[in-house]
């Protein structure tokens, strides 16, 4: 006799529990695809147990994305004045599809990662295509109609796609104020699930503490709460210090983990390699290819061009394969920021005059400010900004990186005409400006 539902074990979770239409999905080609797609592209060339999936992860958030979605609609937790906001949370029947809709967008959110997921998204799509926009079109596909079509009731794939990826990324779809908190739940900058999932799974199998925050005692204080702009999600004050632990684990993984000097260089390498392999140096966005082409068969091709001189994306592949990747030259210091804003440009303009491009890569990002400004229920009941109730928020920083690298071999010329040139190259930038 086949099970109503089923249970995956989690190191995170314990147990990921899903029902049968919810096991559909995961026995359906694009998730299937997920178990060969890492995480954290090539972080395990660096933290060799960081070889976890895009599939468990999802996992994760789906049962997340339930854990939220039933603390937040609990009677007991519910205003009149949301309730009458939302009517969706009076009407049993909404709630009980839109959970469903909920727990499906989660496991699909991520159904679009190309290969080594984020490492190379940017520079190797065509114009106007991400992952969230691959995601839609997989989310949309006859294939997975069927299993939406088969839910009881059906369940529409419109309403998958605008949880799934947001009003951010699905801009031309119009979404109710009800529609906005539920993706919220997923994709929101403050307390989306996705990032929740990533900071503890990631933390996890590093083998560092960083990612890790009392996500129980948040996901317990979660509350929808009125804004200037329509209801959001918040948390109570009691969970005001959970909060500030999510936003700070980010910060930390971030500087610590995410933007390691030599996790970037990899990226870079695996980049140069892509785009010399890719048929036009660009990733294909026919689905059919897209669900062909995981982390696998481009690995094969690594090991395949490291041993020929003649295969395309040579020169990447053997320094990834013998780990002989590009050395740390430069590294954004404050004092040289003052002096000129844009040291590490000039840097990296001097060493590719110096020792030729080909023998320079900058690796340079500023994160985006992190979402501070939600709402937080007072003891007295009033709605506050959180920045005015934590000083902690308040004054997060912003993580800043600015690498350069040089070729491996020439790094101890390089390093000794940079003590030599440092201030002329870096103050030379500043008087032409």
């Amino acid at each position: 006799m086949s099970k109503p539902f089923h249970e995956i074990r989690d190191p995170i979770h314990v147990f990921v529990r899903l029902d049968s239409d919810e096991r559909k999905v995961l026995d359906s080609r694009p998730f299937q695809r997920l178990r060969h797609i890492h995480q954290l592209a090539m972080t395990y060339l660096l933290y060799p147990a960081a070889t976890h999936k895009r599939f468990e992860h999802s996992l994760g958030v789906m049962e997340l994305a339930g854990r939220v979605f039933d603390v937040v609609t609990n009677p007991a937790h519910i205003t009149d004045a949301i309730r009458q906001e939302l009517p969706e949370l009076s009407q049993p029947d909404k709630l009980n599809y839109w959970l469903r809709v909920l727990r499906m967008a989660a496991l699909c959110h991520d159904m679009g990662h190309l290969p080594f997921s984020h490492a190379a998204e940017k520079e190797l799509l065509p114009e106007g295509w991400n992952h969230e926009r691959l995601t839609r079109e997989i989310i949309l596909s006859e294939e997975m109609r069927q299993i939406w079509n088969a839910v009881t009731p059906p369940l529409r794939a419109e309403d998958i796609v605008k949880l799934a990826l947001g009003p951010k990324e699905a801009d031309d779809m119009t979404f109710s104020p009800w529609e906005a908190v539920l993706s919220e739940i997923i994709v929101g900058d403050a307390f989306g699930v996705d990032r929740m999932d990533y900071l503890l799974r990631d933390s996890h199998h590093i083998g560092v503490a960083y990612g890790k925050f009392d996500h129980f005692r948040l996901i317990d204080t979660l509350r929808i709460l009125p804004t200037d702009s329509g209801p959001a999600l918040g948390v109570e004050r009691g969970g005001l210090h959970s909060a500030e632990a999510l936003l700070l684990a980010r910060y930390f993984m971030y500087t610590q983990v995410y933007f390691h000097p030599i996790r970037r260089i990899y990226d870079i390498l695996l980049k140069d390699f892509l785009a010399e392999w890719l048929p036009g140096g660009k990733f294909d966005t026919d689905l059919e290819k897209h669900l062909s082409l995981t982390d696998d068969e481009v690995l094969s091709a690594i090991h395949e061009a490291s041993r020929d001189s003649k295969k395309p994306g040579h020169a990447a592949a053997r320094r990834i394969v013998r780990h002989e990747h590009f050395k740390m030259l430069y590294e954004r210091h404050p004092d040289d920021v003052k002096v000129n804003p844009d040291a590490g440009a000039a840097v990296a303009a001097a060493a590719q005059e110096k020792f030729g491009p080909d023998n320079v890569r900058r690796d340079a990002y500023t994160q985006k400010r992190p979402a501070t400004l939600f709402p937080v229920l007072h003891r007295d009941g009033q709605i506050l900004d959180a920045g005015k109730l934590s000083e902690v928020l308040e004054h997060l920083p912003v993580v800043t990186v600015d690498f350069v690298y040089i070729r491996p071999d020439l790094r101890n010329e390089a390093k000794q005409w940079l003590r030599q040139n440092r201030g002329v190259i870096i103050g030379e930038l500043a008087k032409e400006e």
